[in-house]
């Protein structure tokens, strides 16, 4: 069955997720309709951050957003289809404003002082999607959801590496001041080679982080339905594919955007289906999850995300 997908949705992902644009090729049509949607609502979400004219302007439009997703209606076309989507799938609107919450931390000076902090804000903007995303996919199972969350937060962590500059110029230092110092923004922007030896071994950390929990979100694939699962493999090996490219990169600090080229993709893709039947865990549920994962937003007395006291291990 055609599902069409709307051509605004599409051109977004398209424009700002190719990675995710081309690995929803390996989802069903349904599946891959509702992909596409709530891409464009969170991406939504994060241009409101990130393109306001002023920290204010985007508070108060975020502010708005929350009471949209509360009340259940909004007079922005981007958010009717989002909140069709959340009644479509049945999300949990907890889930959504702990999303909303981690974007508007980002309108204060953002300066990261440690791992566990930076693991906690991973669930916030990214954690929350890999919930939202077992909904879209029709998962229900309590025991995928520690997983996608898993999944998400591993983009989001390669997503910091990658971004590092593009992070400074909007004042903002995610890499740890217990892996990096006290560093400023300006700082990371033109670094002595002392600073940029600390950066890029922080990045190699960061991503040794991000494998661990790639590897757990691979790990709740059999979770989900026979059709999503080579689509949402793809996708997080061809994210994973950025990471492998940063650590080649003889600086951990990059002024241009690491992309995986159309070529890389394609070897990428053909690489993981054609070790589909090896894969142990795409047909077959793990045991359990590594509670580990999770302690940095369990243990934190000062983190009251609803959504990980109601999905999280």
């Amino acid at each position: 069955m055609s599902v069409p997908i709307p051509a605004s949705a599409d051109s977004v992902l398209a424009a700002k997720g190719s990675s995710f644009h081309w690995a929803r090729h390996g989802l069903s049509a349904v599946y891959a309709q509702r992909a596409t949607r709530l891409y464009r609502l969170c991406r939504h979400i994060d241009d409101l951050a990130d393109e306001s004219s002023s920290p204010a302007e985007a508070q108060q439009a975020l502010f708005e957003v929350a009471a949209s997703i509360r009340g259940g209606q909004s007079d922005d076309p981007v958010l009717q289809d989002g909140l069709a989507l959340m009644r479509e799938c049945d999300m949990d609107a907890a889930v959504f404003l702990d999303l909303i919450a981690g974007v508007q931390s980002d309108l204060q000076p953002v300066r990261m002082p440690d791992l566990d902090a930076l693991l906690r804000y991973c669930y916030q903007v990214a954690g929350t999607v890999g919930l939202m995303m077992c909904k879209v996919l029709d998962t229900d199972a309590r025991a995928a959801f520690p997983h996608a969350m898993d999944l998400g937060m591993a983009m989001q962590l390669t997503n910091i590496c990658r971004d590092i500059a593009a992070d400074a110029k909007l004042d903002r230092r995610y890499l740890p001041a217990t892996l990096v110092g006290h560093l400023s923004p300006a700082q990371l922007l033109h670094p002595t080679a002392t600073e940029s030896l600390a950066v890029r071994s922080c990045v190699a950390r960061l991503l040794d982080c991000a494998d661990t929990y790639y590897q757990s979100g691979e790990l709740g694939l059999s979770y989900l339905p026979l059709r999503a699962r080579a689509g949402m493999l793809v996708a997080a090996r061809i994210y994973h594919a950025i990471g492998t490219q940063l650590r080649a990169q003889a600086d951990g600090i990059r002024s241009t955007r690491v992309v995986v080229t159309p070529w890389r993709k394609a070897a990428v893709t053909a690489q993981t289906l054609g070790t589909l039947p090896f894969n142990r865990f795409f047909w077959q549920a793990p045991a359990g999850h590594d509670a580990r994962l999770h302690w940095a937003l369990s243990r934190s007395p000062t983190f009251s995300a609803v959504s990980f006291l109601r999905y999280g291990t």
